[in-house]
């Protein structure tokens, strides 16, 4: 390539000196143009002044319902161990091991022979009182005539008569000793005292069974409907009594549900019935008993589960989102409120426990209170702030055109 002559490196060399200021002319219109400097989204500068922006919500009182959530263990709804009342060899075991059994089913035929033989002798002895109450009747009644004539003395008529009354007390005597044979007899079918589940059999075909044994021959249990018992710890039941009695609360309707074992809910719900009168010296727990349908017979005595139900219903009370709240060093509760000329105050409040995603506070609020839940960075003491409803819309400014003009756009404020 040829190179370049003396006059074409001037040339280029007095063009590029004057491009220089060309391009140093542009930026300082550019500049001029926007006096600001650059812009930040939504139409605003860094560092513009006024007030922040904090979302709040109004404080209502409503009725919170206070819930306990402890653990219970289940128990039959009736149990019952069944036992012979009459001493003799078991002949046969007429149920299912393990099946369902109804309230007067034969369970146990035990050996009836001699209680045949004792109620066939208790029959006996009724027709032989009978007889002799028949001749003492019919010589009372014919010597009654012989003594009104004074045939004979008044007291031979006495003692006939004496004795056709002994006689029918003898009757009578026979009759229920008769009664006594049949039902002892009845007993030697030993029948389910309940209707429910039976267990295995404890005694087998030939045993020897005693009235009043200590050993049951079965036991049944009643498992529709079925009782939880639940265990609370008498601090928490003296606070929820001080609390009914103070006024701050009022009775719940005692509805519960339950977890069972492996941390599904049960599905259906049950009623506490009661609690106990006394506190239970080694575990300083009160028991309360709730009761539930066990339809499919899903619940068996002695699972371990957890109850949940309402215990009482907290009045006035407020709920404030958790977010809200902080906590200072010693562990007091505080919330920020918009104040009197949107200026943010600080307020020490109470609260206990929690319910959901809000906390419950029972002292420091007042109904209209404005608690400040988003932005509470941005408030500073002694700073005005500039409120809006928690979850309103805003107001969002569009990115500038190629021009530099912005224009409004609309949001919605996120939770």
């Amino acid at each position: 390539m040829a190179p370049l002559s003396k006059r074409h490196r001037a040339s280029s060399g007095a063009y590029g000196f004057a491009a220089r200021p060309v391009l140093i002319a542009g930026l300082v219109v550019l500049t001029a143009c926007n006096p600001s400097g650059p812009r930040q989204a939504g139409g605003r500068t860094p560092g513009a002044g006024g007030p922040p922006e904090v979302a709040f919500v109004v404080m209502t009182p409503q009725a919170v319902a206070q819930f306990a959530d402890l653990p219970g263990r289940t128990a039959a709804f009736q149990t019952s161990e069944v036992r012979p009342q009459v001493s003799g060899i078991i002949l046969r075991r007429a149920f299912t091991e393990g099946g369902y059994v109804r309230a007067g089913q034969t369970l146990y035929e035990i050996d009836p022979s001699l209680f045949r033989a004792a109620g066939d002798v208790a029959r006996a002895n009724l027709a032989s009182a009978q007889a002799s109450a028949e001749a003492a009747r019919i010589r009372a009644e014919r010597l009654r005539p012989l003594a009104e004539a004074q045939a004979v003395s008044a007291q031979d008529y006495t003692d006939a008569l004496a004795q056709s009354r002994q006689a029918q007390a003898a009757v009578a005597q026979q009759r229920a000793l008769l009664a006594t044979a049949q039902i002892t007899l009845r007993l030697t079918r030993v029948p389910a005292p309940i209707s429910g589940r039976i267990g295995r059999s404890l005694v087998t075909q030939g045993a020897l069974v005693t009235a009043n044994q200590a050993d049951p021959l079965a036991v049944i249990q009643r498992l529709d409907p079925i009782n939880v018992d639940i265990q609370q710890s008498s601090a928490a039941v003296l606070a929820l009594r001080r609390a009914l009695a103070q006024g701050g609360a009022v009775p719940a309707k005692a509805r519960a549900r339950l977890m069972l074992e492996d941390g599904t809910d049960y599905g259906l719900t049950g009623t506490v019935e009661f609690s106990e009168v006394t506190v239970d010296a080694a575990t300083g727990t009160v028991t309360l008993r709730a009761q539930f349908p066990n339809p499919q017979g899903l619940l068996l005595p002695g699972m371990v589960v957890r109850a949940r139900f309402a215990q009482a219903t907290a009045t006035g009370a407020f709920l404030v989102p958790q977010q809200a709240v902080t906590r200072d060093q010693k562990g007091n509760a505080h919330l920020m409120l918009v104040g009197a000329g949107d200026m943010p105050v600080d307020r020490v409040i109470t609260t206990t426990r929690t319910d959901g995603a809000n906390w419950v506070v029972t002292d420091g609020l007042k109904p209209g209170d404005r608690v400040i839940v988003e932005g509470l960075a941005k408030v500073k003491p002694g700073k005005p702030v500039r409120p809006v409803p928690f979850g309103a819309p805003q107001r969002i400014a569009a990115p500038p055109d190629k021009d530099g003009n912005t224009g409004a756009g609309a949001g919605q404020r996120g939770r």
